[in-house]
């Protein structure tokens, strides 16, 4: 998919966000019931804590973190903020039920892991979350899309919900979050991207 460059302008010495162009979800009525499940999904801002049952779990995902922030460096170069980044991705990830390199090849076609990324639709953060979802199954704080943890969150728990909805077929669920549904470009592109993120064992 082709993408349009980078847009960065400096004022008073601050960097404006960048702009993302790969898409944005479209609003589409939800049942009371599913509102409320979502509402549920999101509402705990509790900071990832990952626990782990033994000791080869845990060192498996050391693992896993050492290899995506080496890779990542050249996006985010201050480690801290790298790291805290990729335990975010992982946790929300995980917790959604979703492969957290998938999730990464999302954030890096939506937004080329720019956290104030603002796409021509309007959809915000890593994850390019159109603002509705806060009104709808948020605070209705839009600004809060910009929180790290808060937009990984909602990105995770709408891509799970639309892969829900188109019952398991992750082509489909990846066009209905970029709201091309049908369309080929997006999905492939995701899933080109989600190579790059897996450890070379899963290759």
């Amino acid at each position: 998919m082709k993408r349009r460059g980078l847009f960065f302008a400096a004022l008073a010495g601050l960097a404006l966000p960048g702009r993302g162009w790969a898409g944005a979800q479209i609003e589409e009525p939800l049942q009371d019931q599913v509102r409320s499940a979502l509402s549920s999904a999101i509402a705990n801002s509790a900071p990832p804590k990952p626990r782990f049952d033994s000791t080869d779990t845990r060192l498996a995902y050391l693992r896993w973190l050492g290899v995506m922030s080496e890779r990542l460096k050249s996006r985010k170069s201050e480690a801290l903020t790298r790291i805290e980044f990729l335990e975010t991705v992982w946790y929300e990830a995980k917790r959604a039920g979703l492969e957290p390199a998938l999730v990464l090849g999302l954030v890096e076609v939506e937004s080329g892991f720019r956290k104030y990324a603002i796409s021509v639709a309007g959809a915000r953060g890593y994850m390019q979350v159109m603002p509705f979802w806060a009104k709808s199954i948020g605070d209705g704080q839009a600004s809060r899309l910009f929180h790290m943890q808060t937009n990984l969150r909602f990105g995770c728990v709408i891509l799970r919900h639309y892969l829900d909805r188109e019952q398991g077929d992750m082509f489909l669920a990846l066009g209905r979050y970029n709201g091309s549904r049908g369309r080929p470009e997006y999905p492939n592109a995701v899933f080109a991207n989600r190579r790059k993120w897996l450890l070379p064992e899963e290759r």
